[in-house]
């Protein structure tokens, strides 16, 4: 009899697959609108550029003048002591919050609200950027970095810039204790061990002489239970696609 898969101890709520966030610093998120935020022009100042463990670029610790204080991902060029403002009327100019609706076309942003009031959703990651394309009347055309585009409320908040830290990725990592310590702390399992480089005792698609595939069907149902649960679950297909006539 093999041991429980590795979907089955996910399952039992083990510390093993828990992500450490007990030492992360804050959420990211804009101040929630009100009368106030939404008619002043606000000014703030940079506090503090904190590492936050897990991410990959540094937080913003900002205080308003109304003395509310929030955190957001530090965007390329900001330093402490700046000063920063957000509202309609805000200058375009990096570190800067403003509703899309107010960011000329071309500009490029970052931290961007998906929904008017969420606090920002897309575009966090270091490095990362949105570019607005066009104005229409169902709203504002923003470009996402895999190329995709979306309409979005002209209301939504954006920061103007690119996310820090953008050349993080260029690094190899040169040994696997760092790259296990940098997944440990995002909460991630590694390393990874494929389930046909495994016996058929281990794991469902285990077993054969070639290790690339397995001897059984890959995809699974949704309502499979956890031991069987692993590979393609409920795909949309499977084999190779039908040319088209």
């Amino acid at each position: 009899m093999g041991k429980r898969l590795r979907a089955q101890r996910k399952g039992r709520g083990s510390s093993t697959f828990k992500a450490p966030t007990h030492k992360r610093v804050s959420a990211t998120k804009y101040p929630i609108i009100t009368k106030i935020t939404e008619d002043k022009l606000l000014k703030g100042i940079v506090e503090e550029l904190i590492h936050d463990p897990g991410r990959g670029s540094p937080l913003a610790k900002i205080k308003l003048e109304t003395g509310y204080t929030f955190y957001s991902v530090a965007t390329e060029g900001l330093s402490v002591g700046q000063q920063v403002f957000a509202g309609s009327e805000a200058p375009v100019k990096v570190g800067n919050i403003l509703p899309l609706g107010q960011i000329p076309l071309g500009t490029i942003v970052n931290n961007i609200e998906l929904k008017v009031g969420d606090g920002g959703k897309a575009a966090k990651s270091s490095g990362a950027y949105v570019t607005v394309i066009a104005q229409t009347p169902k709203g504002i055309i923003v470009k996402f970095p895999s190329g995709k585009s979306t309409v979005l409320d002209s209301s939504c908040r954006a920061t103007i810039g690119i996310i820090s830290g953008s050349g993080r990725t260029s690094k190899p990592f040169m040994k696997a204790g760092k790259k296990a310590k940098w997944m440990k702390a995002k909460g991630r399992a590694y390393p990874v061990t494929r389930g046909v480089a495994m016996i058929p005792a281990l794991h469902p698609h285990g077993g054969g002489s070639h290790k690339s595939r397995s001897l059984k069907p890959t995809s699974v149902s949704r309502h499979a239970p956890p031991g069987q649960k692993v590979g393609h679950i409920a795909p949309r297909q499977s084999g190779r696609k039908k040319r088209k006539r």
